[in-house]
């Protein structure tokens, strides 16, 4: 039972325990990555799972040689975008379902109006919500399963699907490969990822409110 409880534990602190594992478990060290990226993007119970860090240290420990950094590159490509799909398909199975209930309690709390109008989003700025919630923690377990839910398009959502699992895996592992033995980046990832995505999001968000103040005008 301690075995289990210490083994659960270093899958859910595996950010911060990476290497203790890779003297342990050897080679298992991918399939545990692999599942932990898949099941972060891919089940909406599973969000408090590492992601942006995982990748990052993985990198790091690829530039120390404990692990190929191609063969980690594919395997959490291939979970990255395997886990979204899966997501993007509950939620498309799921989301219309409950919707479209029929029990009283729940019609109070349901909008079909609101998920109409988040289906019209998607459609025209769904693209770029799939590829930049690859960087925010718990937004991108959630992004694609609204995504199937609001019916995106699937071969629209595959490609921005495919184009944010490359930049996301990319990007977070080689930064590790190249600067992961470096103290102050390893200690202020989740801030310097933050304010890349802040850099990327307010411009559009501020293009939005302009875009919402002219419409208001002209009215």
């Amino acid at each position: 039972m301690d075995t289990l409880l210490q083994f659960l534990g270093l899958i859910l602190h595996i950010d911060k325990s990476l290497g203790v594992f890779i003297q342990n478990y050897g080679a298992w060290v991918y399939a545990v990555l692999f599942l932990i990226v898949f099941c972060e993007t891919g089940l909406v119970v599973l969000p408090f799972l590492p992601g942006d860090s995982l990748l990052f240290i993985g990198g790091a420990f690829a530039a120390s040689h404990e692990m190929n950094l191609g063969a980690l590159i594919v395997l959490l490509l291939i979970a990255a975008v395997t886990g979204n799909t899966v997501n993007y398909w509950i939620g498309r199975k799921i989301g219309p379902k409950v919707f479209n209930t029929n029990i009283p309690v729940l019609e109070r709390f349901l909008d079909r109006a609101a998920l109409q109008k988040t289906h019209n989003f998607y459609e025209r700025h769904g693209g770029k919500t799939i590829v930049i919630a690859r960087f925010v923690p718990v937004v991108r377990t959630f992004a694609p399963f609204v995504a199937g839910a609001s019916a995106m398009d699937h071969g629209r959502f595959q490609l921005f699907n495919t184009l944010g699992a490359l930049i996301w895996v990319l990007l977070l592992t080689l930064l590790g490969y190249f600067f992961g033995n470096i103290p102050f980046i390893k200690q202020y990832l989740n801030v310097i990822v933050l304010v890349g995505i802040g850099a990327a999001v307010v411009p559009i968000a501020l293009g939005a409110l302009w875009k919402m103040t002219r419409r208001g005008s002209k009215a």
